[in-house]
């Protein structure tokens, strides 16, 4: 009987261990589209049931309004905006001071993920002490004279299981470039605590 019992709880782990990921994340991606698509579904406003009488929402119609709106504003800003519209329009933003900081702490955030100034694209190993304890990082500064520190780089180490992470400066030599894997690999093995494969 325990062998019996011992058998099924270890396929019920196992079965766990395939399963929970895999509906954790879909669940994760599901709410993420129906929150979106729920808060900008616009169809409610406008559609009116003839049967009923109330409101109607098409399910999809806000992820597809984000997705349009965001194609229309890189088609405007890559063939309309020109640079001195860009600083005009930089100018009224930083007049204004809690949304100067909101807007540039978002906007920093986005483009270390993407676009053309991607930050988070040199993985490294930092020499923590003398023990051979190393972290892994991105580099998101090179040069720190500015800061009176020349020879110092700017580190950010990402936290595992948590979207949230430290800066640190180190000594330039205390820092290890990985070169045989790609900056998304080492980030997915960061915030995996190391078990995800490389």
């Amino acid at each position: 009987m325990n062998r019996i019992f011992r058998a099924l709880a270890n396929y019920f782990i196992k079965g766990l261990l395939i399963v929970a990921p895999i509906g954790i994340a879909g669940f994760l991606i599901y709410w993420a589209v129906t929150t979106v698509d729920n808060a900008l579904n616009v169809s409610s406003f406008f559609i009116i049931d003839q049967k009923t009488g109330k409101h109607m929402s098409i399910p999809g119609l806000g992820i597809l309004t984000v997705v349009v709106f965001l194609l229309l504003a890189g088609v405007i800003v890559t063939n309309v905006i020109t640079a001195p519209i860009k600083q005009w329009a930089n100018r009224w933003i930083n007049r204004l001071p809690l949304f100067k900081f909101l807007h540039s702490s978002i906007k920093d955030l986005t483009e270390a993920f993407v676009g053309d100034e991607k930050k988070f694209n040199e993985p490294v190993l930092v020499e923590v002490n003398e023990f051979g304890l190393m972290k892994i990082g991105f580099i998101t500064q090179k040069d720190l004279t500015a800061i009176g520190l020349p020879g110092h780089v700017s580190v950010y180490l990402p936290a595992s299981y948590s979207i949230s992470g430290i800066v640190v400066i180190v000594s330039a030599d205390k820092v290890k470039p990985i070169e045989s894997k790609s900056a998304a690999d080492m980030m997915k093995f960061a915030i995996s605590g190391g078990v995800s494969g490389i």
